[in-house]
């Protein structure tokens, strides 16, 4: 964890050969491993219907990974944290994810 003054496009926690994928608002930015970031279309260069399905691609691939955290940014409120030290943010965000390991085992059972 960072705090909140550092981009997460500064932040790059791949491994050389590893496929990362990642979003629109990584574009530009290269990673270690393998390039696999959304293509933006950029002022008067519309994408490609070739670029159009490989965010599609990737899209699916992240949606999964997606859904975890837009059930704590709604469910929990985990989009702002309140607690101003990383250490504090850590123990919150825990919790959190254990309450959401929670519904998910209810979910299954």
């Amino acid at each position: 964890m960072t705090s909140a003054s550092v981009h997460d496009s500064r932040v790059d926690l791949s491994e050389p050969g590893e496929a990362v994928y990642r979003g629109k608002g990584y574009y530009g930015v290269e990673p270690r491993g393998f390039n696999a970031t959304m293509r933006r279309a950029l002022k008067g260069h519309p994408l490609s219907i070739w670029n159009r399905m490989r965010n599609a691609r990737i899209s699916r691939r992240r949606a999964p990974v997606e859904r975890v955290f837009a059930v704590l940014k709604r469910v929990f409120h985990g989009g702002h944290m309140l607690v101003t030290t990383v250490p504090r943010v850590r123990v919150r965000l825990m919790f959190c994810l254990m309450c959401f390991n929670l519904i998910r085992l209810r979910g299954i059972m």
